[in-house]
Protein backbone atom coordinates (compact mmCIF):
# COMPACT_ATOMS: atom_id res chain seq x y z
CA UNK A 1 0.00 0.00 0.00
CA UNK A 2 1.51 3.41 -1.02
CA UNK A 3 1.87 6.01 2.04
CA UNK A 4 0.22 9.18 1.89
CA UNK A 5 2.42 12.25 1.72
CA UNK A 6 0.98 14.52 4.68
CA UNK A 7 0.55 17.97 3.35
CA UNK A 8 0.22 21.00 5.78
CA UNK A 9 -2.29 23.73 3.45
CA UNK A 10 -2.04 26.99 5.36
CA UNK A 11 -4.97 28.84 3.29
CA UNK A 12 -3.62 32.01 4.43
CA UNK A 13 -0.24 31.51 2.38
CA UNK A 14 -1.72 29.39 -0.48
CA UNK A 15 -5.40 28.82 -1.87
CA UNK A 16 -4.27 26.90 -4.95
CA UNK A 17 -2.10 23.86 -4.26
CA UNK A 18 -3.29 22.14 -7.78
CA UNK A 19 0.51 22.58 -9.22
CA UNK A 20 2.01 21.14 -6.13
CA UNK A 21 0.07 17.47 -6.30
CA UNK A 22 1.70 16.26 -8.87
CA UNK A 23 4.90 15.23 -7.59
CA UNK A 24 3.04 11.76 -5.06
CA UNK A 25 0.45 9.95 -5.79
CA UNK A 26 -1.57 9.90 -2.34
CA UNK A 27 -2.14 12.80 -0.46
CA UNK A 28 -3.53 13.61 3.11
CA UNK A 29 -4.16 17.00 3.53
CA UNK A 30 -4.25 19.02 6.61
CA UNK A 31 -5.68 22.12 6.30
CA UNK A 32 -5.06 25.22 8.39
CA UNK A 33 -6.30 29.09 8.82
CA UNK A 34 -2.42 29.85 10.74
CA UNK A 35 -2.39 28.01 13.90
CA UNK A 36 -5.72 26.83 13.48
CA UNK A 37 -6.82 23.17 12.19
CA UNK A 38 -9.97 23.72 9.86
CA UNK A 39 -9.83 19.74 8.37
CA UNK A 40 -8.56 16.99 6.08
CA UNK A 41 -9.18 15.31 2.91
CA UNK A 42 -7.36 12.50 1.55
CA UNK A 43 -6.38 12.67 -2.14
CA UNK A 44 -5.89 8.91 -4.26
CA UNK A 45 -4.20 7.89 -6.78
CA UNK A 46 -6.75 7.68 -9.06
CA UNK A 47 -8.87 10.62 -8.02
CA UNK A 48 -9.57 12.29 -11.81
CA UNK A 49 -9.39 16.05 -10.19
CA UNK A 50 -9.57 19.30 -12.18
CA UNK A 51 -8.33 22.12 -10.55
CA UNK A 52 -11.76 23.65 -9.75
CA UNK A 53 -12.75 20.03 -8.51
CA UNK A 54 -9.65 20.27 -5.97
CA UNK A 55 -10.89 23.40 -4.52
CA UNK A 56 -14.41 22.40 -4.21
CA UNK A 57 -12.70 19.11 -2.08
CA UNK A 58 -11.13 22.14 0.19
CA UNK A 59 -14.23 23.52 0.51
CA UNK A 60 -16.42 20.79 1.53
CA UNK A 61 -13.54 19.87 4.27
CA UNK A 62 -13.59 23.19 6.20
CA UNK A 63 -16.78 24.33 5.88
CA UNK A 64 -18.28 22.48 8.74
CA UNK A 65 -15.29 24.06 10.66
CA UNK A 66 -15.26 27.63 9.37
CA UNK A 67 -18.89 28.11 9.50
CA UNK A 68 -19.02 27.22 13.07
CA UNK A 69 -16.29 29.72 13.91
CA UNK A 70 -18.13 32.15 11.40
CA UNK A 71 -21.45 31.50 13.86
CA UNK A 72 -19.49 32.22 16.61
CA UNK A 73 -17.43 35.24 15.86
CA UNK A 74 -18.69 38.75 15.25
CA UNK A 75 -17.77 38.24 11.86
CA UNK A 76 -20.48 39.48 9.26
CA UNK A 77 -22.22 36.58 7.04
CA UNK A 78 -20.16 37.27 4.05
CA UNK A 79 -19.55 34.14 1.86
CA UNK A 80 -15.61 33.05 2.23
CA UNK A 81 -17.00 29.93 -0.62
CA UNK A 82 -17.49 32.22 -3.33
CA UNK A 83 -14.51 34.15 -3.59
CA UNK A 84 -12.03 30.78 -2.46
CA UNK A 85 -13.86 29.32 -5.88
CA UNK A 86 -13.06 32.17 -7.81
CA UNK A 87 -9.63 32.57 -6.65
CA UNK A 88 -10.38 35.98 -4.61
CA UNK A 89 -7.53 36.02 -2.47
CA UNK A 90 -7.86 39.28 -1.33
CA UNK A 91 -12.02 39.04 -0.71
CA UNK A 92 -10.81 35.25 0.75
CA UNK A 93 -8.09 36.50 3.20
CA UNK A 94 -10.25 39.72 4.40
CA UNK A 95 -13.19 37.34 5.27
CA UNK A 96 -10.81 34.95 6.98
CA UNK A 97 -9.31 37.12 9.19
CA UNK A 98 -12.34 39.07 10.52
CA UNK A 99 -14.07 35.53 11.31
CA UNK A 100 -10.96 34.38 13.52
CA UNK A 101 -9.23 37.65 14.33
CA UNK A 102 -10.83 36.73 17.96
CA UNK A 103 -9.45 32.88 18.47
CA UNK A 104 -5.98 34.54 17.41
CA UNK A 105 -3.51 33.51 20.17
CA UNK A 106 -2.74 36.23 23.01
CA UNK A 107 0.21 35.12 24.99
CA UNK A 108 0.04 37.25 28.53
CA UNK A 109 1.95 34.45 30.53
CA UNK A 110 5.06 32.48 29.62
CA UNK A 111 4.96 30.61 32.51
CA UNK A 112 1.23 29.49 33.38
CA UNK A 113 0.06 27.46 36.07
CA UNK A 114 -0.12 24.01 34.41
CA UNK A 115 1.52 20.52 35.54
CA UNK A 116 2.65 18.45 32.44
CA UNK A 117 2.55 14.47 33.18
CA UNK A 118 4.41 11.97 30.79
CA UNK A 119 3.78 8.58 31.60
CA UNK A 120 6.52 6.16 29.73
CA UNK A 121 7.76 2.61 29.51
CA UNK A 122 11.08 1.59 27.80
CA UNK A 123 10.24 4.25 25.20
CA UNK A 124 12.93 6.46 25.57
CA UNK A 125 13.63 7.45 21.91
CA UNK A 126 9.73 8.24 21.97
CA UNK A 127 10.15 10.44 25.02
CA UNK A 128 13.54 12.38 23.68
CA UNK A 129 11.01 13.42 21.04
CA UNK A 130 8.15 14.45 23.00
CA UNK A 131 9.95 15.97 25.40
CA UNK A 132 12.43 18.14 22.66
CA UNK A 133 8.50 19.17 21.09
CA UNK A 134 7.67 20.43 24.65
CA UNK A 135 10.44 22.15 25.73
CA UNK A 136 9.72 24.36 22.15
CA UNK A 137 6.27 25.50 23.61
CA UNK A 138 5.57 29.17 23.71
CA UNK A 139 4.51 29.05 27.08
CA UNK A 140 6.13 27.05 29.85
CA UNK A 141 4.39 24.95 32.33
CA UNK A 142 4.85 25.05 35.91
CA UNK A 143 6.86 21.49 35.70
CA UNK A 144 7.33 19.15 33.71
CA UNK A 145 6.73 15.15 35.17
CA UNK A 146 8.09 12.35 34.10
CA UNK A 147 6.77 8.72 35.86
CA UNK A 148 8.85 5.90 34.72
CA UNK A 149 6.86 3.20 35.22
CA UNK A 150 8.43 -0.49 35.36
CA UNK A 151 11.10 0.77 33.50
CA UNK A 152 13.54 -1.98 32.74
CA UNK A 153 16.80 -0.27 32.56
CA UNK A 154 17.77 3.54 33.19
CA UNK A 155 17.29 4.50 29.85
CA UNK A 156 14.40 7.20 30.62
CA UNK A 157 15.99 8.59 33.37
CA UNK A 158 18.95 9.34 31.30
CA UNK A 159 16.72 10.79 28.57
CA UNK A 160 15.29 12.99 31.17
CA UNK A 161 18.63 14.12 32.50
CA UNK A 162 19.22 16.11 29.33
CA UNK A 163 16.38 18.39 29.45
CA UNK A 164 16.35 21.17 32.63
CA UNK A 165 13.89 20.62 35.42
CA UNK A 166 12.30 17.72 35.06
CA UNK A 167 10.72 15.63 37.87
CA UNK A 168 11.67 12.18 37.19
CA UNK A 169 10.01 9.65 39.81
CA UNK A 170 10.17 5.80 39.50
CA UNK A 171 7.03 3.76 39.56
CA UNK A 172 7.48 0.16 40.59
CA UNK A 173 3.94 -1.06 39.45
CA UNK A 174 3.37 -1.63 36.65
CA UNK A 175 0.66 -0.04 34.27
CA UNK A 176 -0.10 3.07 33.17
CA UNK A 177 -3.31 4.18 35.84
CA UNK A 178 -0.83 3.34 38.58
CA UNK A 179 1.93 6.16 36.67
CA UNK A 180 -0.97 8.61 35.83
CA UNK A 181 -2.21 8.56 39.51
CA UNK A 182 0.88 8.66 40.89
CA UNK A 183 1.52 12.09 38.36
CA UNK A 184 -1.39 13.24 39.88
CA UNK A 185 -0.10 13.28 43.22
CA UNK A 186 3.07 14.84 42.46
CA UNK A 187 1.52 17.71 40.51
CA UNK A 188 1.60 21.37 42.67
CA UNK A 189 -0.41 23.38 39.66
CA UNK A 190 -4.23 23.74 39.70
CA UNK A 191 -4.08 22.23 36.32
CA UNK A 192 -3.06 19.07 35.42
CA UNK A 193 -2.34 18.29 31.61
CA UNK A 194 -1.07 14.77 30.38
CA UNK A 195 0.47 13.63 26.74
CA UNK A 196 1.90 10.01 25.93
CA UNK A 197 5.53 9.60 25.38
CA UNK A 198 4.50 8.73 21.27
CA UNK A 199 3.32 11.94 20.94
CA UNK A 200 4.56 15.55 19.25
CA UNK A 201 2.64 18.64 20.62
CA UNK A 202 2.15 21.65 18.88
CA UNK A 203 4.13 24.93 19.89
CA UNK A 204 0.81 26.58 21.09
CA UNK A 205 -0.76 23.29 23.12
CA UNK A 206 0.10 24.39 26.41
CA UNK A 207 -1.56 27.75 25.77
CA UNK A 208 -4.34 26.88 24.51
CA UNK A 209 -4.97 23.85 27.44
CA UNK A 210 -4.65 26.49 29.63
CA UNK A 211 -6.59 28.64 27.51
CA UNK A 212 -9.65 26.83 28.06
CA UNK A 213 -9.59 26.61 31.41
CA UNK A 214 -10.48 30.51 31.82
CA UNK A 215 -14.09 29.65 31.64
CA UNK A 216 -13.84 28.40 35.18
CA UNK A 217 -17.21 26.09 34.40
CA UNK A 218 -14.50 24.16 32.79
CA UNK A 219 -13.60 21.01 35.15
CA UNK A 220 -11.48 19.01 31.90
CA UNK A 221 -10.82 18.99 28.28
CA UNK A 222 -9.59 17.14 25.46
CA UNK A 223 -7.99 18.37 22.22
CA UNK A 224 -7.08 17.14 18.86
CA UNK A 225 -4.66 14.37 17.36
CA UNK A 226 -3.31 14.22 13.93
CA UNK A 227 -1.31 12.07 12.79
CA UNK A 228 2.45 12.24 12.26
CA UNK A 229 3.07 9.87 9.42
CA UNK A 230 0.50 7.89 7.17
CA UNK A 231 3.41 5.82 5.42
CA UNK A 232 2.28 2.45 6.13
CA UNK A 233 -0.89 0.25 5.82
CA UNK A 234 -1.39 -0.35 9.39
CA UNK A 235 -0.68 3.62 9.94
CA UNK A 236 -3.50 4.23 7.45
CA UNK A 237 -6.06 1.72 8.70
CA UNK A 238 -5.75 3.16 12.00
CA UNK A 239 -6.10 6.81 11.20
CA UNK A 240 -8.95 5.91 9.34
CA UNK A 241 -11.02 3.43 11.34
CA UNK A 242 -9.42 3.94 15.20
CA UNK A 243 -7.83 7.25 15.01
CA UNK A 244 -7.85 10.28 17.31
CA UNK A 245 -8.93 12.90 15.18
CA UNK A 246 -12.23 13.73 16.54
CA UNK A 247 -13.34 16.88 15.42
CA UNK A 248 -12.37 20.60 14.25
CA UNK A 249 -15.22 22.53 16.20
CA UNK A 250 -15.49 23.16 19.82
CA UNK A 251 -17.53 20.78 21.69
CA UNK A 252 -19.40 21.02 25.09
CA UNK A 253 -19.89 17.85 27.33
CA UNK A 254 -21.78 17.72 30.46
CA UNK A 255 -24.19 15.13 32.23
CA UNK A 256 -27.35 15.85 29.58
CA UNK A 257 -24.64 13.80 26.90
CA UNK A 258 -24.89 10.85 29.48
CA UNK A 259 -28.71 11.02 29.88
CA UNK A 260 -29.34 11.54 26.14
CA UNK A 261 -27.03 8.24 25.72
CA UNK A 262 -28.66 6.26 28.44
CA UNK A 263 -29.95 2.78 27.40
CA UNK A 264 -27.75 3.03 24.05
CA UNK A 265 -24.43 3.31 26.25
CA UNK A 266 -23.25 6.77 26.38
CA UNK A 267 -20.06 6.76 23.79
CA UNK A 268 -17.86 8.54 26.34
CA UNK A 269 -14.64 7.34 24.57
CA UNK A 270 -15.69 9.63 21.52
CA UNK A 271 -14.98 13.15 23.68
CA UNK A 272 -10.84 12.99 23.12
CA UNK A 273 -7.79 11.19 23.83
CA UNK A 274 -5.79 10.22 26.72
CA UNK A 275 -3.01 11.71 24.33
CA UNK A 276 -4.23 15.19 24.73
CA UNK A 277 -6.69 15.60 27.67
CA UNK A 278 -6.23 17.89 31.46
CA UNK A 279 -8.18 18.61 34.52
CA UNK A 280 -8.43 20.74 37.41
CA UNK A 281 -6.67 19.14 39.79
CA UNK A 282 -9.42 19.50 42.56
CA UNK A 283 -11.73 17.26 40.07
CA UNK A 284 -9.38 14.24 41.49
CA UNK A 285 -10.65 15.20 45.03
CA UNK A 286 -14.15 14.97 43.84
CA UNK A 287 -14.23 12.04 41.53
CA UNK A 288 -10.94 9.83 42.37
CA UNK A 289 -8.16 8.97 40.10
CA UNK A 290 -8.01 6.69 37.34
CA UNK A 291 -8.97 3.43 37.80
CA UNK A 292 -6.15 1.20 38.25
CA UNK A 293 -7.36 -1.81 36.76
CA UNK A 294 -7.94 0.19 33.30
CA UNK A 295 -5.04 1.17 30.33
CA UNK A 296 -2.31 0.08 29.46
CA UNK A 297 -0.51 -2.76 31.73
CA UNK A 298 -4.05 -3.68 33.33
CA UNK A 299 -6.49 -4.21 30.99
CA UNK A 300 -5.49 -2.58 27.68
CA UNK A 301 -7.00 1.00 27.55
CA UNK A 302 -9.76 3.06 28.34
CA UNK A 303 -8.55 4.19 31.58
CA UNK A 304 -9.25 7.82 30.42
CA UNK A 305 -13.02 7.51 29.03
CA UNK A 306 -14.19 5.86 32.66
CA UNK A 307 -12.22 8.94 33.89
CA UNK A 308 -14.48 11.20 31.77
CA UNK A 309 -17.69 9.20 32.78
CA UNK A 310 -17.24 9.69 35.93
CA UNK A 311 -16.73 13.70 35.38
CA UNK A 312 -19.92 13.97 33.59
CA UNK A 313 -21.33 11.84 36.47
CA UNK A 314 -20.37 14.20 39.14
CA UNK A 315 -22.12 17.30 37.10
CA UNK A 316 -18.72 18.10 35.91
CA UNK A 317 -18.40 19.81 32.27
CA UNK A 318 -15.66 18.81 29.68
CA UNK A 319 -14.96 21.23 26.57
CA UNK A 320 -13.09 19.72 23.27
CA UNK A 321 -10.86 21.99 21.99
CA UNK A 322 -9.35 21.35 18.46
CA UNK A 323 -6.84 24.28 18.84
CA UNK A 324 -5.30 22.53 21.22
CA UNK A 325 -2.95 20.11 19.19
CA UNK A 326 -0.98 16.76 19.57
CA UNK A 327 0.44 14.51 16.96
CA UNK A 328 0.70 10.84 17.48
CA UNK A 329 2.66 8.33 15.96
CA UNK A 330 0.42 5.56 14.85
CA UNK A 331 1.74 1.95 15.02
CA UNK A 332 4.28 0.85 11.72
CA UNK A 333 3.63 -2.39 11.35
CA UNK A 334 0.30 -4.80 11.16
CA UNK A 335 1.32 -7.07 14.12
CA UNK A 336 2.23 -4.50 16.41
CA UNK A 337 -1.66 -2.91 14.98
CA UNK A 338 -3.36 -6.18 15.87
CA UNK A 339 -1.63 -6.13 18.92
CA UNK A 340 -2.60 -2.43 20.00
CA UNK A 341 -6.48 -3.56 18.98
CA UNK A 342 -6.52 -6.16 21.18
CA UNK A 343 -6.10 -4.02 24.00
CA UNK A 344 -8.21 -1.37 23.22
CA UNK A 345 -10.76 -4.36 22.61
CA UNK A 346 -10.07 -5.99 26.03
CA UNK A 347 -9.80 -2.52 28.00
CA UNK A 348 -13.52 -0.71 26.26
CA UNK A 349 -15.40 -3.80 27.31
CA UNK A 350 -14.12 -3.99 30.60
CA UNK A 351 -14.79 -0.22 30.54
CA UNK A 352 -17.80 -0.29 29.43
CA UNK A 353 -19.24 -3.07 32.00
CA UNK A 354 -17.38 -0.94 35.13
CA UNK A 355 -19.29 1.75 33.83
CA UNK A 356 -22.53 0.27 33.96
CA UNK A 357 -22.18 -0.39 37.67
CA UNK A 358 -22.11 3.23 37.84
CA UNK A 359 -25.25 3.98 36.26
CA UNK A 360 -27.47 0.33 35.50
CA UNK A 361 -29.45 -0.16 32.44
CA UNK A 362 -26.71 2.63 30.58
CA UNK A 363 -26.98 -0.04 27.98
CA UNK A 364 -23.58 -0.99 28.16
CA UNK A 365 -23.91 -4.66 29.05
CA UNK A 366 -26.01 -4.61 26.21
CA UNK A 367 -23.83 -3.56 24.13
CA UNK A 368 -21.24 -5.62 25.49
CA UNK A 369 -22.76 -8.79 25.48
CA UNK A 370 -25.12 -8.69 22.16
CA UNK A 371 -24.08 -5.27 20.38
CA UNK A 372 -20.38 -5.93 19.40
CA UNK A 373 -21.27 -9.96 18.92
CA UNK A 374 -23.42 -8.73 15.76
CA UNK A 375 -21.25 -5.99 14.74
CA UNK A 376 -18.52 -8.72 14.59
CA UNK A 377 -20.45 -11.25 12.88
CA UNK A 378 -21.75 -8.56 10.05
CA UNK A 379 -18.05 -8.02 9.63
CA UNK A 380 -17.10 -11.59 9.47
CA UNK A 381 -19.74 -12.45 6.70
CA UNK A 382 -19.07 -8.97 4.86
CA UNK A 383 -15.66 -9.18 5.34
CA UNK A 384 -15.84 -13.25 3.79
CA UNK A 385 -13.15 -14.95 2.12
CA UNK A 386 -10.68 -12.15 1.78
CA UNK A 387 -10.85 -9.73 5.12
CA UNK A 388 -9.02 -7.28 3.74
CA UNK A 389 -8.64 -3.40 4.72
CA UNK A 390 -10.48 -3.39 8.63
CA UNK A 391 -11.20 -6.84 8.43
CA UNK A 392 -7.75 -7.66 8.60
CA UNK A 393 -7.47 -6.82 12.72
CA UNK A 394 -10.88 -8.49 13.25
CA UNK A 395 -9.90 -11.41 14.52
CA UNK A 396 -7.14 -9.32 17.10
CA UNK A 397 -10.54 -7.32 17.97
CA UNK A 398 -12.75 -10.31 18.84
CA UNK A 399 -10.52 -12.16 20.90
CA UNK A 400 -10.09 -8.60 22.44
CA UNK A 401 -13.42 -8.47 23.00
CA UNK A 402 -14.01 -12.20 24.85
CA UNK A 403 -10.46 -11.34 26.54
CA UNK A 404 -11.76 -8.46 27.99
CA UNK A 405 -15.63 -9.87 29.17
CA UNK A 406 -12.80 -12.20 31.32
CA UNK A 407 -10.83 -9.66 32.49
CA UNK A 408 -14.16 -7.86 33.98
CA UNK A 409 -15.31 -10.96 35.41
CA UNK A 410 -12.21 -12.31 36.97
CA UNK A 411 -10.77 -8.59 37.96
CA UNK A 412 -13.40 -6.08 37.99
CA UNK A 413 -16.61 -7.53 39.37
CA UNK A 414 -15.50 -8.30 42.76
CA UNK A 415 -15.01 -4.50 43.49
CA UNK A 416 -18.86 -3.91 43.09
CA UNK A 417 -19.50 -2.47 46.77
CA UNK A 418 -17.12 0.19 46.11
CA UNK A 419 -18.62 0.86 42.80
CA UNK A 420 -22.40 0.94 44.18
CA UNK A 421 -21.26 3.84 46.95
CA UNK A 422 -19.69 6.02 43.99
CA UNK A 423 -23.33 5.49 42.23
CA UNK A 424 -25.07 6.35 45.33
CA UNK A 425 -23.30 9.64 45.70
CA UNK A 426 -23.04 10.14 41.94
CA UNK A 427 -26.84 9.79 41.13
CA UNK A 428 -27.63 12.07 44.49
CA UNK A 429 -25.84 14.84 42.70
CA UNK A 430 -27.31 14.15 39.81
CA UNK A 431 -30.88 14.64 41.42
CA UNK A 432 -29.97 17.73 43.34
CA UNK A 433 -28.30 19.57 40.04
CA UNK A 434 -31.70 18.78 37.82
CA UNK A 435 -33.66 20.07 40.58
CA UNK A 436 -31.74 23.02 41.08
Amino acid sequence: MAPYYIYQLNLEQQMDIYDQLKEHGRYYIQIWWRQIPLGFLYIEEDDKLDRYDLQLKIIRAIKLCVDYYQSNSNASEKNYISSFLNNDQQTFLSIMNEIFVSYETKITQQVIDVSVIICTHNRSKDLFNCLTSLYEQQCVPQEVIVVDNAPIDDSTKKVTEQFPGIVYFKEERKGLSYARNTGVKLATSSIIAFTDDDVKVHPLWLHRVWETFLTPEVKAMTGLVIPISLDTESQQLFEKFWGFTKNYCDREFTYSFIERGLKKAPEVWSIGAGANMAFRKNVFESIGLFDERLGAGASGCSEDSELWFRVLLNGHRIHYNPRAITYHNHRSDMKSLRKQLYYYARGHMAAALIQELLIKDAGYKKRVYIGYPKFYLRRLIKGFPFYNNRNRTLLSEIMGWFAGIRFYKKYCKKQISHYKGKQRVITDSVNQSKAI
